[in-house]
């Protein structure tokens, strides 16, 4: 096939999404598929097309859903994407946020492929999507497939976008995350390990800093690892005031063939993120590397994680009893070594090769015209206008 995937986002700056977008491509490439990937480019980058990656339009910095999306606002690239679709012919357009700014909303709009549209982000509500519904029905018409990546997505888009949704999953490599990954160090203290961008508020890592105290009382030479983007000086206080200057380490963001090694250091890995996580990407880099895992009990983690299975679920916000699963945790390593190992075997259902053919097997549905929604979707504008106007009305 001829694919051609969509992101919205800036490749410049890691994100689920891209991850997602750059696995699968590398799947469909071993498996000889010819395919090609659209981006916004980086402030003060050219645009440009190496063959592989096109860069269009200039990112942004835009916030949403408690982060900051980098994304382009530019309707100025709409004949370089319609010129793009018309010469390459894509068999697949394959569409992540389909209705995002910018990218997605033109390809989609220029499109006569077969167009599928995953939907990553969870969030209570989107205001975006409720303002603007009337003209993202026009869009949203127009994809023939529709991918949801947890229920915690699928309940997402479907409040304002309902119909039939297939769901597949986030992957994780398997290959690169394993438990015989040599360590980043041996500490020889209790470690604990949190990921991910730890300035933004719903990662929750005050919550386990928190807790942390309370941890030291049963571990009093207890270590947290904090690894990825951020400013240690916004916890700085909070570090003081409860004498944890020692027992806390930013290492800041790490190199991706790096980052197995840190898992591996680790005795449990610690989610403590309140929400707006509609996957667990670093619960599952954690499953695959053998570790326990500790983390908030939110949809899009218990998507992933079994409690008492491979990992411990626990009240979000609740430093009290974070730290009683941590301490749990730490005092037990025959539990530990149990949930380690269920954690890597469940990581197993989710391999990028899995996750690629399941991905694989839905297009070629779509392109052998087996029907997906309750109804096809309308490709021509007028059954599309007639839908906006329905969703306007509100009937």
């Amino acid at each position: 096939m001829r694919i051609l995937f969509v992101s919205p986002f800036d490749f410049s700056c890691p994100g689920g999404v891209n991850e997602h977008i750059l696995h699968l491509d590398a799947e469909y490439r071993k498996l000889g598929h010819q395919t090609r990937i659209l981006t916004p480019r980086s402030p003060g980058e050219a645009e440009s097309d190496d063959g592989h990656i096109v860069k269009l339009g200039v990112a942004v910095p835009i916030p949403a859903n408690g982060s900051t999306a980098r994304i382009t606002l530019s309707p100025f690239v709409s004949g370089k994407v319609k010129d793009l679709l018309r010469r390459e012919r894509f068999d697949i357009v394959h569409l992540h946020e389909p209705l995002a700014p910018m990218l997605p909303q033109l390809a989609l709009l220029h499109s006569r492929s077969v167009n599928v549209g995953t939907f990553h982000a969870a969030r209570a509500h989107n205001w975006g999507y409720l303002s603007a519904r009337p003209l993202l029905s026009l869009l949203f018409a127009k994809l023939h497939g529709r991918i949801a990546v947890s229920p915690a997505a699928l309940e997402s888009i479907a409040r304002y976008f309902p119909g039939y949704y297939e769901l597949i999953p986030n992957g994780i490599d398997v290959q690169r995350f394993r438990p015989d990954v040599s360590p980043i160090a041996q500490f020889g203290r209790p470690t604990l390990l949190f990921v991910g961008r730890f300035n933004e508020s719903r990662k929750g890592l005050r919550y386990l800093i928190e807790a942390l105290a309370l941890v030291r009382r049963e571990f009093p030479d207890v270590l947290l690892l904090v690894v990825g983007p951020g400013d240690p000086a916004r916890y700085a206080r909070q570090l003081e005031r409860h004498e944890l200057v020692d027992h806390v380490r930013f290492t800041g963001p790490v190199a991706d063939e790096v980052l197995p090694a840190y898992y591996t250091a680790c005795d449990v890995f610690c989610a403590p993120a309140t929400g707006g996580e509609s996957f667990g990407i670093v619960l599952l880099e954690a499953m695959a590397s053998g570790k326990p895992v500790v983390a908030t009990d939110i949809r899009g983690f218990r998507f992933v994680l079994r409690h008492g299975i491979e990992g411990l679920l626990v009240e979000r916000k609740n430093p009290e009893v974070l730290a009683l699963a941590l301490v749990h945790l730490l005092a037990d390593p025959a539990l530990r070594e149990r949930l380690g190992k269920a954690g890597r075997q469940r990581a197993k259902q989710f391999s990028w090769a899995a996750i690629a053919q399941r991905t694989l097997a839905y297009y070629e549905r779509l392109l052998r015209g087996v029907r997906e929604t309750t109804t096809e979707p309308p490709i021509d504008w007028w059954t599309s206008l007639r839908v906006a106007l329905k969703a306007w009305s509100g009937r």
